[in-house]
């Protein structure tokens, strides 16, 4: 469903400000796969995400979704394609419009859009169906302004936004670090379920170790943007938050042993 070959993506290449951002990156996800992505800042996890996306333009590589490829394709071309949750909440909606008709966006995201009616009975019955699983009131609130809305909800907005055309990937870029633990367990949950019910391909960046461990049946860490470590099956059911801490350390110790070793003279 997501093939990722050889990519690399290079910021301000030739100059003194150059930075490798990706380097070689080799992924495959099948359909309806769960994948989540940990590393360190700087590891090129938001960056592996927007490049999906369409946000950034490769270097080199190529980017494949549901065997199309869509590496040239800008970001709006992708958008029928992608669904994305923002770590921030704000982000993912249209603060000045109502619920229905940030729902009403989300569900025609890549179609042509006419002069015909936004908001039909149809589609409001379903908009009511779709929030009533999540048990917040919201599909009582569909004339509601968004700005009304408190964090919490307007990242299960978000949330549903994103699934509810049925994309073929799902991106989820720390969707649950902005919000207090309550709130972010419900959001977790309601992850859990959509993927499940949909089986949307996923790929899903946290700086959550738990999460990474028990959300999805994979679990990859990056560093330096490169994968380091592709965890799956038993493997990744043997692994601990204190082991992956610890491999977490050991790279980061290679990292300043290789800069001593730079450093050194001859």
């Amino acid at each position: 469903m997501l093939k990722l070959t050889d990519l690399s993506i290079v910021f301000h290449a030739g100059s003194i400000n150059e930075v490798r951002a990706l380097t070689g990156v080799n992924l495959h996800l099948s359909p309806g796969e769960f994948v989540s992505v940990i590393g360190s800042n700087g590891a090129g996890k938001s960056t592996l995400l927007n490049t999906i996306a369409g946000v950034f333009p490769v270097t080199q590589g190529e980017v494949t979704i549901n065997g199309q490829d869509v590496t040239g394709w800008p970001e709006y071309r992708r958008a029928a394609m992608v669904g994305r949750v923002f770590q921030d909440p704000l982000l993912g909606t249209a603060a000045s419009m109502t619920i229905e008709q940030n729902l009403t966006l989300a569900i025609k995201r890549g179609q042509r859009r006419g002069l015909r009616r936004g908001v039909t009975p149809h589609l409001r019955a379903r908009f009511r169906e779709a929030l009533a699983q999540f048990g917040l009131g919201l599909e009582d609130r569909l004339d509601a302004r968004v700005r009304l809305l408190s964090g919490g909800q307007r990242q299960t907005l978000t949330l549903l936004m994103a699934t509810l055309a049925q994309p073929k990937v799902l991106l989820l870029d720390e969707h649950t670090a902005a919000l207090d633990p309550a709130t972010a367990h419900r959001i977790v949950t309601m992850t859990n379920d959509i993927v499940g019910q949909t089986h949307l391909t996923t790929l899903m960046v946290t700086h959550n170790m738990k999460q990474a461990l028990e959300m999805g049946s994979r679990t990859l860490m990056m560093h330096n943007g490169e994968i380091l470590f592709d965890f799956t099956g038993q493997e990744r059911a043997n692994l601990t938050v204190a082991g992956l801490l610890d491999m977490f350390a050991k790279v980061r110790q290679q990292e300043l042993t290789d800069d001593r070793l730079l450093l050194a003279d001859p």
